[in-house]
């Protein structure tokens, strides 16, 4: 015989405080990502899930945020985003609703003059802000690069100072945008990209594209944000990067957040 349990979370609170976010957070899940090429990758992402709470109800039911979750596949588009926080707001009778998945994403590089191939590991993230019919999503990327001051080259003689930078960009979007392409548009706005794998002749090739190319951190993020106006298809975005000064007992840092080219 089953016996009624007693839920908790529908009994009233007193207090008259309403909980603007509710919910689940680093929760380990498995993903499929599509790639520009056509393929899926594999990989793990860390979930975070809320809804709004109304001040008269005591708690939200938190087993049901993993329930939606599940329900949803493992497969990372617009839709399926967009299709979750819309399960959400129906299941848990909420206004409002916020989905973010972050992970690694990995792209094959080849050295550029020996060709030698290697993977890069990008952090990204996916979020998304619904309320009633509005759905907001965000993309941002976290990509790291190579940077040499302008400066140090005007002045030494022999050599420049140059440094490992960490560019985070965040776009909205009319149309959906490749990972792969937020990724590349950072890259060349640096005095040189990463790569995982570099033999001699592929060192001398980037130490000597990244003095050929300065850029203070100011040109970095500046350098973004002008090939993120000219993509009709941004309609915001904010870029952030930061320099680990390597001779500097302290990190360079700058950031622009701007409408894109269709605003």
């Amino acid at each position: 015989m089953l016996v009624e349990l007693t839920d908790t979370q529908n009994q009233p609170d007193e207090r008259g405080i309403a909980i603007d976010r509710v919910g689940v957070k680093e929760l380990q899940f498995p993903l499929e990502v599509l790639e520009k090429g056509g393929g899926k990758q594999r990989t793990v992402s860390t979930v975070a899930m809320a809804v709004d709470l109304p001040h008269h109800f005591k708690g939200t039911h938190m087993s049901r945020f993993v329930e939606v979750l599940h329900s949803h596949g493992t497969l990372l588009d617009v839709n399926n985003m967009s299709g979750l926080t819309a399960e959400l707001l129906d299941r848990l009778e909420a206004e409002r609703a916020h989905v973010s998945f972050r992970f690694p994403f990995f792209i094959t590089k080849a050295a550029p003059v020996t060709g030698r191939e290697g993977v890069m590991s990008y952090e990204v993230s996916f979020e998304v802000e619904a309320s009633g019919q509005e759905r907001d999503l965000m993309v941002t990327v976290h990509v790291p690069v190579a940077t040499l001051c302008p400066c140090s080259k005007a002045i030494s003689a022999r050599g420049a100072h140059n440094q490992r930078g960490l560019v985070s960009f965040s776009v909205k979007f009319n149309r959906p945008i490749w990972i792969e392409d937020l990724i590349r548009l950072v890259e060349d706005s640096a005095s040189c990209e990463l790569y995982s794998v570099l033999k001699r002749p592929d060192e001398k090739e980037v130490t000597e594209r990244a003095y050929d190319n300065p850029v203070f951190v100011e040109d970095l993020v500046r350098n973004v944000a002008a090939r993120a106006r000219a993509q009709d298809d941004i309609r915001w975005f904010r870029v952030e990067a930061e320099n680990f000064e390597s001779i500097h007992n302290h990190n360079a840092y700058a950031v622009v957040e701007l409408p894109g080219g269709s605003s």
